[in-house]
């Protein structure tokens, strides 16, 4: 593939951002790619360090499609851990208390994730991108500060319990804007009388995009350079 990009009359860039990246250090990798031609560059729909899958790059005049992107439905796909919950909802903290699940049962996590189709109110982890007086919530969070977030009406529409070896339940969610997968995993494990939280997340499909069309990043680098501008051996 020799496709040349046009940066600056805007691309749509499919990335499937790696492990323990932020969505802002794959934008950054992005705009200092590119940054001899002096383009905007922005993300639709952030995905925590801790998740892989389907990152949206918008450049040049495309970055005014960023909302259009961020307002599709997405699809995940990950494990939730029963037994245990952490102040993040997810495993960028420590486990903070443990819960027995031995009389927990398979149709129990059926019924259980049927009864979150629909609209539900979710209440954002406090560890999140949701900002607070202008400041990221998680922000306020690391530096030890109480932080009370507003519930927030989203729409679950397929919450699929795809294989179930405890204490890990492998699934499979669409859902609308805004939702937060690892505030579902620990509402999850509150609705069972016990604890979860979220231990793997991957977004496979924002709309009609899917991660099976997205670029590694490392490829992506070495293909502008190669393509777009002179040919480099810098590594990302």
């Amino acid at each position: 593939m020799h496709q040349t990009f046009n940066f600056a009359d805007g691309e749509v860039l499919l990335i499937d951002k790696p492990l323990r990246w932020t969505s802002f250090d794959v934008v950054s990798k992005i705009r200092n790619t590119i940054r001899p031609l002096k383009v905007k560059v922005g993300h639709a729909g952030t995905l925590d360090p801790l998740a892989t899958g389907l990152l949206i790059v918008c450049t040049g005049k495309f970055t005014k499609r960023i909302d259009e992107f961020q307002a599709q439905e997405k699809t995940y796909t990950g494990i939730i851990t029963l037994g245990a919950t952490t102040p993040s909802y997810d495993l960028e903290q420590e486990i903070a208390q443990r819960f027995d699940i031995s009389e927990i049962t398979d149709d129990q996590i059926i019924a259980t994730a049927a009864s979150f189709v629909g609209e539900i109110e979710q209440v954002p982890p406090a560890h999140s991108a949701v900002k607070i007086g202008g400041e990221r919530v998680y922000e306020k969070a690391r530096r030890g500060e109480t932080v009370v977030v507003k519930p927030r009406k989203v729409k679950i529409r397929e919450f699929e319990i795809v294989g179930i070896n405890m204490p890990h339940i492998e699934f499979r969610v669409v859902c609308s804007k805004g939702t937060y997968i690892r505030s579902l995993a620990h509402d999850f494990g509150a609705a069972l009388d016990n604890g979860a939280h979220l231990s793997q997340l991957r977004r496979i499909k924002s709309g009609d995009l899917h991660v099976d069309d997205a670029w590694q990043l490392p490829d992506l680098v070495k293909h502008i350079k190669g393509v777009n501008f002179a040919a480099s051996n810098e590594d990302i």
